[in-house]
């Protein structure tokens, strides 16, 4: 199937929006399309009800999608299927890492935060252990915060549920799992209860809102109205208090329900960000440049050439943007670009870590159906959006996969390589 959303793994299609009432007649009932199979779908259909209620807008769900597939959605197809079953899309996931922001869509200020969380037995240990098996779900930020744990060993499963049931079962020590698939399994397993830990990573913070097609202004604002009454009075909280992760692990972002997006919300009635403002936002520096230290950290990075970023630039628009972005920003998987994915110091991730991942498990509809030499050029092509400077020594897959430089932002500015001018024919 090649229309549905990669979140959690708990993969669903995404089938989206007829044009939505006149304000001039008599309005039909908003559709409303939730995620078939999702962890969180009870708790966005009860928030659904709550918040169109409270708006006055009489609706219907559709409720869509197959909960079996792994594959991702691109932009494109979001914007052509958010054309003709239903008016609004609930629990759909955002996050600084993953925006999914290109202007072409509205979204609603946020009514959850879903963290993914490290969890263990109630009686286990609190940390994740040297040599210990952790679950992760495969094909989802899940896998990349797992990837990013040092000297363990991977157990990769197919759904949220199962990665839970890993733990359970004690085919892993911990997990590494969307917190809401956490109050699901507890829900469907009477009594049984997990320790629950932050886990610390640019993959970890995301927010459930309901997503709008272009246009829906009005709507948009409406729904948001009725978010700020319900958070003032109440009754928000009291739908999603069972679904908020501990408060132990929460900061102080994560403690409200207004989200914050990584070059900060849009002013006015879009809590969305658009790529002016992110771009805007680039130009006053928000996003920190590269300072001396880090600089010095980049200056081992592996060489690589100015055709092979051309080739990786033309092969990741055919394999890899549909998920993580034609401009890297990320759409169902991760940004590739800026802070979240190479920070200016201090990354947790190195090149040959982000390589050897890649390489072994992307694309996600067929990990490693690509030459060496190919992963390579994407590799180069990474690095150059990243702001590493090409020279005249090509990047070899075995230089790539042997890299131990961190991954921070590179001399240039971020996201401002040659890449950013470049004409690929």
């Amino acid at each position: 199937m090649n229309t549905h959303f990669n979140f959690g793994a708990a993969a669903v299609s995404v089938a989206a929006a007829l044009a939505f009432f006149s304000s001039s007649a008599a309005a039909s009932p908003v559709r409303i399309c939730t995620f078939k199979g999702s962890p969180s779908a009870a708790l966005d259909k009860l928030v659904a009800t709550e918040t169109f209620k409270a708006a006055g807008i009489d609706s219907t769900f559709v409720q869509f999608g197959d909960a079996g597939d792994d594959d991702g959605v691109s932009l494109k197809e979001l914007h052509a299927t958010l054309g003709r079953d239903c008016d609004v899309i609930a629990g759909f996931p955002r996050s600084h890492a993953a925006d999914a922001s290109d202007g072409k869509m509205l979204f609603s200020r946020g009514y959850l935060n879903a963290s993914y969380v490290s969890v263990g037995t109630a009686s286990g240990a609190s940390e994740i252990a040297p040599r210990e098996t952790v679950a992760a779900t495969y094909g989802s930020p899940s896998q990349l915060i797992a990837v990013q744990e040092q000297h363990v060993r991977f157990v990769l499963e197919n759904t949220p549920e199962r990665t839970v049931d890993a733990v359970a079962s004690g085919r892993a020590g911990r997990a590494i799992v969307w917190y809401p698939a956490v109050v699901a399994y507890e829900k469907a397993h009477a009594g049984r209860q997990f320790d629950v830990r932050k886990t610390h990573s640019p993959y970890s913070d995301w927010q459930l809102v309901f997503a709008f097609k272009a246009g829906a202004n009005v709507l948009q604002r409406k729904v948001d109205t009725a978010l700020d009454t319900m958070q003032a009075d109440g009754r928000l909280a009291d739908l999603t208090r069972a679904w908020m992760p501990p408060a132990s692990i929460q900061d102080a972002r994560a403690k409200t329900t207004v989200f914050a997006y990584l070059d900060g919300p849009v002013p006015g009635p879009h809590s969305g960000l658009l790529r002016e403002a992110r771009d805007s936002a680039r130009m006053r520096g928000r996003i920190v440049k590269v300072s001396d230290a880090a600089a010095t950290a980049t200056a081992a990075a592996p060489s690589f050439d100015r055709a092979q970023v051309a080739h990786g630039k033309r092969l990741f628009a055919a394999n890899c943007a549909k998920c993580h972005g034609a401009d890297l920003q990320g759409v169902t998987a991760p940004a590739l670009s800026g802070a979240a994915f190479a920070p200016a110091s201090n990354s947790h991730l190195t090149i040959g870590g982000i390589y050897n991942y890649m390489a072994t498990n992307m694309p996600a509809d067929r990990p490693g159906k690509l030459k060496d030499s190919e992963y390579a050029d994407l590799m180069a092509y990474l690095l150059n959006a990243n702001g590493y400077p090409t020279t005249s020594a090509k990047l070899t897959a075995d230089a790539a996969r042997a890299s131990t430089t961190p991954l921070n932002a590179g001399p240039l500015s971020a996201g401002q390589g040659m890449m950013a001018s470049m004409s690929v024919k």
